[in-house]
């Protein structure tokens, strides 16, 4: 599975405003709801923030992968979003997060959901890939940098 099969290029935001997790999250609800990706905005924050209360999604390094599963889903949804000053979003090396993939995945494929969430931790091992994302100012940059790292990757 590659991320790009199931990251939308609309769902990129290239300068995310919150300054806390829950704005943030908030932005990635609007986003996709806007988009059509999720139906009711308010589940997918509980269902997010139910996910963070177990654990904090931020992984360190300034990345931060929230993630969980929504019942009105047909198939995974990938969003990712930059947020250029860093906010605090309880990583586990207490410093800010810059670096969001936010997954959404159907409640009935779990399988899915863990080879992306693999696949996305995988990328992002690759600390020039990370600085690269930052360094772009554009949505379409961001995704082609993106692109470009999943296919190093293979299927």
């Amino acid at each position: 599975m590659r991320l790009t099969d199931i990251l939308d290029p609309k769902l990129v935001l290239h300068d995310l405003k919150g300054q806390n997790k829950r704005e943030v999250l908030n932005e990635f609800s609007a986003l996709l709801h806007r988009n059509s990706k999720i139906r009711d905005s308010h589940e997918f924050l509980e269902v997010i923030l139910a996910r963070e209360a177990l654990g904090s999604t931020g992984i360190g390094d300034g990345i931060a992968i929230p993630h969980g599963k929504l019942k009105s889903l047909n198939n995974l949804i990938l969003s990712f979003g930059l947020s250029r000053s860093g906010i605090d979003f309880d990583a586990m090396d207490g410093k800010p997060v810059h670096i969001f993939f936010v997954l959404i995945a159907p409640e009935d494929s779990p399988g899915d959901h863990l080879k992306a969430l693999a696949r996305i931790s995988r990328i992002l091992k690759n600390r020039s890939f990370r600085e690269r994302l930052q360094q772009q100012e554009a949505a379409e940059e961001i995704y082609n940098e993106i692109c470009k790292e999943d296919e190093q990757y293979g299927p």
